[in-house]
């Protein structure tokens, strides 16, 4: 990754970061996720499952809801997901399930992460209905996000 690239993961590794700082005072877990289309943020995701009593809103998967209403349509392969925190097993699926192509991330989550555990959703080969495997980025601003979890 030359230096460019890795401005450009910065900056929007950012806005995660902002993002899961809402998160964070709200009471829920400090995760924040952004989808980016050709330079341009269509969907973002705020941790939110104590917040809405309701386990499925996670950081990914509302950037994931915000950028398919968005673009009207669910196929992501041609976006590029960022953030703070590794994607759980169910995140995971919806990412895998979108075709997002490239996953940014600041941190690893272990036994619940998605490539990290011994689920590795976004690693698997063997389901035939997806793409292949994301690209996937790592530590991008890592101190920073595992700030958040202080």
């Amino acid at each position: 990754m030359d230096e460019t690239d890795l401005k450009q993961h910065e900056s929007y590794m950012r806005i995660c970061i902002e993002l899961g700082m809402i998160a964070k005072q709200r009471g829920d877990s400090p995760v924040g996720s952004i989808i980016v289309q050709n330079g341009i943020v269509i969907g973002e995701g705020i941790e939110g499952g104590k917040t809405h009593q309701d386990i499925t809103f996670h950081a990914e998967i509302e950037a994931i809801r915000q950028a398919t209403k968005h673009l009207g349509k669910q196929d992501l392969s041609d976006c590029i997901l960022y953030t703070t925190h590794e994607p759980c097993i169910m995140c995971s699926y919806m990412i895998r399930h979108s075709k997002i192509p490239i996953i940014v991330t600041g941190i690893a989550t272990g036994e619940i992460g998605g490539y990290s555990s011994q689920l590795p959703l976004l690693l698997d080969t063997t389901i035939k209905s997806w793409t292949k495997p994301p690209l996937l980025i790592k530590g991008i601003l890592e101190s920073e996000c595992d700030a958040l979890n202080n």
